[in-house]
């Protein structure tokens, strides 16, 4: 995700990426941040998924249903 930040914000896009922890977080900072993730989607013209080697897990799934339920653009780093 790092990568791609850089190389779009490089090419002049602005970036709204999900947040990142690098520790264990609680199951209530869990729910935070989904909903918060969600509600960067709703700031977003379009959602790039970052998922390499194709695998997408169940928090970015959700993220993709609810960015395709609002009519945003999906695009992902490499095929499904």
């Amino acid at each position: 995700m790092r990568m791609a930040n850089r190389d779009l914000t490089f090419a002049g896009v602005i970036v709204v990426a999900p947040g990142e922890a690098d520790e264990l977080i609680t199951n209530e900072q869990k729910t935070a941040l989904d909903a918060l993730h969600l509600r960067k989607i709703d700031l977003a013209d379009r959602v790039l998924v970052v998922n390499p080697g194709g695998y997408i897990g169940e928090s970015t799934s959700r993220e993709i249903a609810y960015a395709h339920a609002t009519g945003k653009p999906i695009s992902f780093t490499d095929p499904v």
